[in-house]
């Protein structure tokens, strides 16, 4: 039986969410650090300085001093602006995890501001010892660090952060479907889900509105010990062999130390930008792992970062699910989600694209655009709620085994 055929057996009706208001404007509002009367602040006083230069320019020393303090906060103005149109920078923890990729001093001061209650630092667990660095977040929540290096796939270090639904703990018997993210490229990391992202927060938002049953949301660490490079998730010729690494290593490890629904129709993956054609490439390669794929700000071809296969064309074209869709047989059903901006019309029509070969080919795919949004974090967060309610819709057409 064909891609066809099975879409016609088991059914997913999928559609896009309806979700309460308030969960849907808490995934909108800005963070404290995001908002724009920062920047229109720090350019105020840039503006002010310049001001007390232009009067008092005849004096050298406020000269010398006036254009410091005015280039400054010229550049305070740009940052701060920057980071209100993306969305990276939400809170202190947000911020004090930015600091600590830089060196010496602004590393120390990203300690320092850091409390850990948003993404738990990793520390030295391991496989064997998942729950190193876990805290217990709001409501019950726990997120564990889970340390998986993989040398035989070319993976150094990989810090995964598993989010636990409140009352995992307290009830022994009871399993849950996992959703896998991942975050983009380059300079992402697994914590961007946490904090960025705001995954734990939407999380708790759909299920005290019960919009969704309690699941494991997993953020995986897909930097392969370099997050400075775009490694687009792929198995990399020569290279850390990532897509092998998250399908082969990553999931049977989570199966393995939570109490997870351990079979394909309970397994979803998602991500964004990067991630997002990650999850994308992988979902369509691992067809018998994951059976939902929730995607933000999707891309099917390798555009700029073709060069991280090295000219490898048969690997090229394996990788370039704008090219192996449209063709694809598929062993077994999907049912997709792609999550766009209208602000960015190339995401717009590259989601379309994407959804109209899969329907072509007998799967199920929706695309949600949120108004106004671009390719941004912001985007990726408002549109999580949507992803993780048509994670859940598809979980609970699947057997009853909750």
């Amino acid at each position: 039986m064909d891609g066809h055929g099975l879409a016609s057996v088991i059914h997913r009706a999928a559609t896009d969410p309806v979700l309460p208001g308030d969960v849907t404007a808490r995934a909108r509002d800005l963070g404290p650090l995001e908002s724009p009367l920062i920047w229109l602040g720090v350019a105020s006083a840039a503006v002010a300085v310049l001001a007390v230069v232009v009067a008092l320019g005849y004096r050298r020393r406020v000269r010398r001093w006036g254009f410091t303090a005015f280039g400054v906060l010229l550049l305070l103005t740009a940052v701060t602006a920057l980071n209100s149109y993306v969305g990276y920078v939400r809170t202190s923890d947000d911020l004090a995890r930015l600091l600590q990729r830089g060196p010496g001093v602004v590393n120390l001061a990203g300690h320092l501001l850091d409390d850990g209650k948003e993404a738990p630092e990793p520390s030295a667990g391991s496989a064997s010892a998942p729950h190193a660095g876990a805290v217990t977040a709001a409501a019950g929540q726990r997120i564990d660090v889970l340390t998986l290096p993989d040398p035989a796939h070319g993976i150094p270090s990989g810090s995964s952060y598993v989010i636990l639904p409140p009352g995992y703990d307290a009830g022994p018997a009871r399993r849950y479907p996992v959703v896998y993210l991942i975050h983009g490229y380059p300079f992402g990391g697994p914590r961007d889900w946490l904090t960025s992202g705001d995954a734990p927060g939407t999380l708790l938002a759909l299920q005290q509105a019960n919009v969704i049953a309690p699941m494991i949301v997993v953020s995986v660490d897909m930097t392969a010990g370099t997050p400075s490079t775009d490694w687009e998730c792929l198995n990399v010729p020569g290279g850390p062999q990532l897509e092998s690494y998250l399908a082969g290593t990553v999931v049977p490890a989570v199966d393995q130390h939570y109490r997870t629904l351990a079979d394909r129709t309970h397994r979803a993956l998602g991500g964004m930008s990067g991630g997002g054609f990650g999850a994308l490439n992988i979902g369509l390669h691992h067809v018998g792992e994951f059976a939902t794929l929730v995607i933000a700000l999707p891309y099917d071809d390798l555009n700029d970062s073709v060069g991280i296969l090295d000219g490898n064309q048969a690997a090229i074209a394996a990788n370039t699910p704008r090219r192996y869709l449209p063709a694809m047989k598929f062993s077994a059903p999907i049912s997709v989600m792609l999550a766009v901006g209208t602000g960015a019309p190339t995401d717009v029509t590259t989601a379309h694209r994407i959804a109209d070969a899969l329907r072509a080919r007998g799967q199920e795919a929706v695309v949600h655009a949120e108004r106004g949004f671009n390719h941004t974090w912001h985007t990726a967060r408002a549109t999580l709620p949507y992803l993780l309610a048509f994670a859940d819709q598809a979980f609970r057409t699947s057997p009853e085994t909750f």
